[in-house]
């Protein structure tokens, strides 16, 4: 049997960049050599309980036979044609699936890579949509403290103030921002929480192609669960001001808060859906951006012709595959009962989080556990100690998150919380 290589960390440190990591002065790398159910095993011999689902997307776990399956078996057939002037039946299953279980009036799929071009993808189609319209209109109206990936026009409408973007600005198109919600989730509503986001879309709405948030949790911008009613007065301030509006489900789609997407929490559908991470169970990188047909009909209506945007790997049949089985899996794992779970867990575990000196404040809802802190963290330290603890947990600024598979089992999340509770308690 051969021995496996051990991986090349001097090289790696060296001429590999890894993401939001300084070449000057690289962060430790953990080399991950198996990851089966909630576990990464590192080249030691070490496992590690995964509590950041990589970044949000293995909702299933790691190595999961269905999904493994699916790919082995498209393999075989083809793992990719292109998309322009050639279907197959991977897309159009998962269009159908895409179709049925997003919000209603939702009808029409464009299929893309990633989150982030899902975002542009989407943008694109709203700018579209006006100029096919004859009433060009340039302006995005968003949310302060929210994110929305790392291309420049996904940058543009990512809050340039309190974002790891704020470089870039004076670089990218300056939109409109509104002040974030204030009422948490589990809070009382307070009708004063939408009043400067309608007082903008009330001055600016004739320049606005759309609203673009992240309904009920704001991600990587600060990790924030809002009042279900904020987005529920979004949608009717747009619809009186006839203004588009584009939920950004990519972080937080098929389950993760509780419902299958978290527009559902306030009862709304919005004109332009995108959902990405979770969509093929962390597998491999596909999006979607789902939209009314009467919208994508005005915009192919239009001076182009067309919608103009056609990713190389648009439809990839490999990835579709993948995603078949992701959602197939999904519905027989009764994600319901397995968030809801998640949900009480954190609920009964988290408060004994917030007693501590370091904890500002802890937050919960679905499948997100959040602990906010008074200082930044130091990130080589905190992440050893992690390690140290047999957990994988990758914090950010004052931030300490978790976004566990689906599948954790009581004990495994438990192993997760009282990690967080020794490292902070130091």
């Amino acid at each position: 049997m051969q021995k496996q290589r051990r991986v090349d960390l001097a090289f790696d440190q060296q001429h590999i960049w890894h993401p939001y990591t300084s070449t000057v002065t690289p962060l430790p790398c953990y080399p991950v050599t198996e990851a089966n159910g909630v576990y990464l095993t590192l080249e030691d011999g070490t496992q590690l309980i995964d509590g950041m689902s990589s970044w949000w997307s293995a909702i299933h776990g790691y190595n999961n036979p269905q999904l493994t399956a699916a790919a082995k078996t498209q393999l075989d057939k083809m793992s990719h044609v292109m998309f322009g002037g050639i279907t197959h039946q991977p897309a159009v299953d998962l269009c159908k699936k895409l179709v049925a279980i997003t919000p209603q009036g939702l009808d029409t799929v464009f299929l893309a890579d990633s989150g982030s071009v899902a975002v542009e993808v989407a943008l694109k189609m709203a700018l579209q949509y006006w100029h096919a319209k004859g009433e060009p209109r340039a302006k995005f109206l968003t949310l302060s403290h929210g994110y929305h990936g790392d291309t420049f026009a996904a940058m543009s409408v990512t809050d340039p103030d309190n974002s790891m973007h704020s470089i870039y600005k004076g670089f990218l198109p300056q939109h409109i921002f509104a002040d974030s919600p204030q009422c948490g989730f589990w809070e009382q509503w307070d009708e004063n929480d939408i009043g400067d986001f309608s007082n903008k879309l009330a001055h600016n709405h004739q320049h606005i192609a759309a609203v673009i948030l992240e309904p009920i949790v704001q991600g990587a911008g600060g990790m924030r669960l809002y009042h279900p009613t904020y987005l529920r007065r979004v949608r009717e301030l747009c619809d009186h001001y006839g203004v588009l509006l584009i939920a950004d489900e990519i972080a937080v789609g098929f389950g993760r808060t509780g419902k299958l997407f978290a527009c559902e929490h306030a009862e709304i559908s919005p004109d332009i859906l995108c959902v990405g991470k979770a969509l093929t169970g962390g597998y491999m990188t596909l999006s979607a951006v789902i939209t009314q047909k009467s919208i994508a009909d005005t915009v192919c209506s239009g001076e182009a012709g067309c919608f103009m945007h056609g990713p190389t790997f648009m439809g990839n049949p490999l990835a579709c595959a993948v995603a078949n089985a992701n959602l197939e899996l999904l519905e027989q794992n009764k994600w319901q009962q397995q968030v809801a779970a998640i949900e009480n867990q954190l609920a009964n575990e988290l408060p004994q989080i917030a007693t501590l000196e370091k904890v500002k404040q802890v937050r919960w809802l679905g499948a997100i556990g959040v602990i906010e802190l008074h200082q930044p963290v130091d990130m080589v330290a905190i992440q050893q100690a992690f390690v140290n603890a047999g957990v994988w947990i990758r914090p950010f600024g004052r931030l300490v998150y978790i976004m566990p598979p689906y599948i954790i089992t009581s004990s495994q999340l438990s192993s997760l919380t009282q990690a967080i509770y020794q490292v902070l308690n130091i």
